[in-house]
């Protein structure tokens, strides 16, 4: 079931969206080589309740930490270890804040040092995918209209969206209805999208292939099954009768 957001719950998750923004700044700039995952997660922490907030991926069941980071390989709701970042790492770290009731959530791919011109190329074309989709988030469209705009990008630069991962709907639960694919692969348009939806897009792809793997180690992270590098760029995002308003700026 679709939960429409009233205008007063979504001016709650903007004001939760742009202090989760402000959060996701910082953490950008402690990112560097010989940093300790950890040590970033603690620090999400205190920035999240410094903000008013509450850690979201703390009040998943069975997960300790306040964000999910993962490096090259790795996709989706990785751990923070102890071992410290290197020169040339891909770094995602995905991060919610609950506030007032309502959460938000956004993630972003972060390059340490110096990357080559293709890895460079491979997180424009994310952030690209990301942007296109965000744009089509207004009444009167479909889902079909997200997901394939951001195939169209993603796959028409040589890369693959995820299959099993996807975007949802976001409010008084992270995680609500309607998924949102990175690609289109179903009968129809989908759900038409209406004033008052919430979405949190998210642009999740792969340099190879599609397929992906579960940690037998920690059971939470999620990596590609042929070792190559993965993308990851999210926003949260309310549809108005303006368009798309993206909340965590």
């Amino acid at each position: 079931m679709i939960h429409l957001k009233t205008p007063q719950e979504i001016k709650i998750m903007h004001e939760g969206g742009k202090r989760l923004g402000q959060v996701k700044a910082a953490i950008r700039e402690m990112l560097a080589p010989g940093v300790i995952p950890c040590d970033i997660d603690r620090k999400a922490e205190e920035l999240i309740e410094k903000a008013g907030g509450q850690p979201s991926f703390k009040m998943v069941e069975g997960y300790r930490w306040a964000t999910c980071i993962n490096i090259n390989d790795g996709v989706v709701h990785g751990v923070p270890s102890q071992i410290p970042f290197k020169e040339g790492d891909l770094v995602k770290v995905d991060l919610g804040l609950f506030y007032q009731g309502l959460h938000t959530d956004t993630a972003f791919t972060c390059p340490l040092g110096k990357i080559d011109s293709d890895k460079r190329k491979f997180l424009e074309i994310g952030k690209e995918a990301l942007n296109k989709a965000i744009v089509q988030a207004k009444p009167g469209n479909r889902m079909f209209d997200i997901s394939h705009s951001m195939q169209r990008v993603l796959e028409g630069a040589g890369y693959s969206p995820t299959r099993s991962l996807t975007g949802h709907g976001i409010g008084r639960e992270l995680h609500e209805d309607p998924p949102v694919p990175c690609l289109w692969v179903g009968r129809g348009h989908g759900e038409l999208l209406a004033e008052g939806m919430v979405l949190a897009i998210e642009a999740i792809y792969t340099l190879g292939s599609p397929e992906l793997v579960l940690s037998s180690q920690d059971n939470w992270t999620i990596s590609t099954k042929d070792g190559k590098i993965a993308g990851y760029f999210e926003e949260t995002v309310a549809i108005t009768a303006n368009g798309p308003l993206v909340l965590t700026a």
